[in-house]
């Protein structure tokens, strides 16, 4: 069983065939995936699951906090199910491509107190940008 099964099981999801499809097509490592790429994968092991639930399901996801979206410049959400493990990302600029990245050091403990202006923070999120191997070699 996938990680983010698990996870929703132990919070007592109530787990549907659309909504079991959605969360093992989003299980992986790097899995970065629009709504419509999860339809289309969901599509082939389930073929009446529609994209209205599929929708409806990565939202659920994202607000039951085990799942994140990602939006990168301008293109289309996409959804991490690593929720729970601390990570940045890494972006190609050309395609799109996004990984995983697990830096050293602790980004919220690198904001010297001058620079908070008084802000309480809680989370912080960091962007690399750059291009991938694959658009690198195609350029």
């Amino acid at each position: 069983m996938s990680d983010l099964l698990e996870r929703l099981r132990g919070r007592g999801w109530r787990m549907t065939a659309q909504r079991r499809v959605v969360a093992e097509v989003l299980d992986g490592d790097h899995v970065h995936l629009t709504a419509d790429e999860v339809h289309a994968r969901a599509v082939t092991r389930l073929p009446e699951i529609s994209r209205a639930t599929v929708y409806n399901t990565l939202g659920e996801m994202v607000t039951l906090g085990e799942v994140l979206e990602v939006a990168t410049d301008g293109r289309a959400k996409r959804y991490d199910p690593n929720a729970h493990r601390p990570h940045q990302h890494l972006v190609c600029g050309r395609c799109g491509a996004i990984r995983d990245v697990h830096p050293g050091g602790d980004p919220l403990a690198d904001l010297p107190d001058t620079e908070r202006f008084g802000f309480t923070i809680s989370n912080v999120e960091v962007t690399y940008r750059g291009i991938c191997p694959s658009c690198a070699t195609t350029a």
